[in-house]
């Protein structure tokens, strides 16, 4: 039954007007994702590695990979990114994958207040496994979607002309952070790019829906440093997203004391709630390694096994933190945003 199940989430998936894009709960260790205006936000390249496993209790539902790449170039102003991710439902037979560049470029409206904006552009492309697919007509009410010698039984579906699709993808965002405040708005898939392989109704096909984003918070320092001069801090936030029908709100606080951190947060779709999130991490050099879990709260965790949460690990690799980059960012002009997202 739970493949079964799983097997129409991916048909569903196949049209665009139910896609909804993978969201990290790590989200400040996944900044380009959040927002393009995020780009360049630290002074020295970065490197960011992002693991998400949603619902293991059912058969590897949701598993996504990211992998991002940005810079600041002082001189200009401006901050230069690339991003990569692969999702996987089901097991891997329907995937997406997506490659983008993204540049921002920072404004100093007064002394301490910055704006920042950011644009990204990039291709998606789906894919879908035709030979894992199971169908009602191949459903034997003994042996399932198997004959008694465990061969697969055979279909009248016919296989789509295509089995993969690749689309343009723009998207764009604005960041204002002064004193211990930010804030920010983005908009994914400007252009609504239609990623669907199988054209089940024209009508649906509107293409993949915008994602808005709104995302606020502030950090407050609580005094006190370490051997290495590193502040305790608490940063609490609030982040709501909206794509198509779904929608979710995140609203906690993470915080940081010396080399280890941590954070918590409630999340709420629009019809109910969704998760609790726990996160630990610690960061050592320019490493920094982050886990977090997502308790289930909805409805899911009723199913037969339970979903088993989510899982996700985040792995940053910030050149930043060099004592030779340091003092160079304490003797430029350069102003960079908050520890939350370094």
């Amino acid at each position: 039954m739970k493949k079964w199940f799983m097997v129409m989430i991916i048909l569903a998936g196949c049209v665009p007007v139910f896609s909804q894009d993978p969201v990290f709960s790590q989200f400040y260790a996944a900044p380009l994702h959040l927002n393009p205006a995020f780009a360049g936000v630290t002074n020295a390249p970065r490197i960011t590695l992002n693991y998400r496993n949603q619902y293991p209790g059912f058969p590897n539902a949701y598993i996504t990979y990211a992998a991002t790449y940005e810079q600041s170039i002082e001189a200009l102003n401006s901050g230069f990114g690339l991003m990569l991710s692969a999702d996987a439902a089901g097991d891997g037979i329907y995937k997406t994958n997506r490659v983008a560049a993204v540049y921002g470029y920072r404004l100093q409206a007064s002394d301490d207040f910055f704006i920042k904006f950011g644009v990204e552009a990039g291709l998606i492309q789906t894919v879908i496994d035709w030979n894992r697919l199971v169908f009602g007509d191949q459903l034997d009410p003994l042996t399932g979607a198997v004959d008694g010698s465990g061969n697969p039984n055979p279909s009248q579906e016919l296989q789509p002309e295509r089995l993969n699709n690749t689309v343009f993808d723009v998207s764009a965002g604005l960041l204002a952070y002064g004193g211990p405040f930010y804030g920010g708005v983005s908009v994914k898939h400007l252009n609504t790019p239609d990623e669907s392989i199988i054209k089940l109704n024209e009508n649906l096909n509107a293409g993949l829906p915008l994602r808005i984003t709104v995302h606020a918070g502030a950090e407050f320092n609580l005094g006190g440093r370490n051997n290495r001069g590193n502040t305790a801090f608490i940063s609490p936030s609030a982040m709501f997203i909206k794509q198509g029908p779904f929608g979710q709100f995140n609203v906690g606080a993470y915080a940081g004391f010396g080399q280890f951190f941590g954070g918590a947060w409630y999340r709420h779709t629009l019809s109910n709630p969704d998760a609790a999130i726990v996160m630990l991490g610690f960061r050592k050099g320019v490493l920094r390694i982050g886990y977090s879990y997502d308790l289930t709260l909805s409805p899911l965790a009723q199913a037969p096994g339970g979903t088993g949460g989510t899982h996700e690990v985040s792995l940053t690799i910030n050149f930043d933190d060099s004592r030779e980059l340091a003092r160079k960012k304490r003797a430029s002009r350069y102003n960079d945003c908050f520890k939350m997202f370094n």
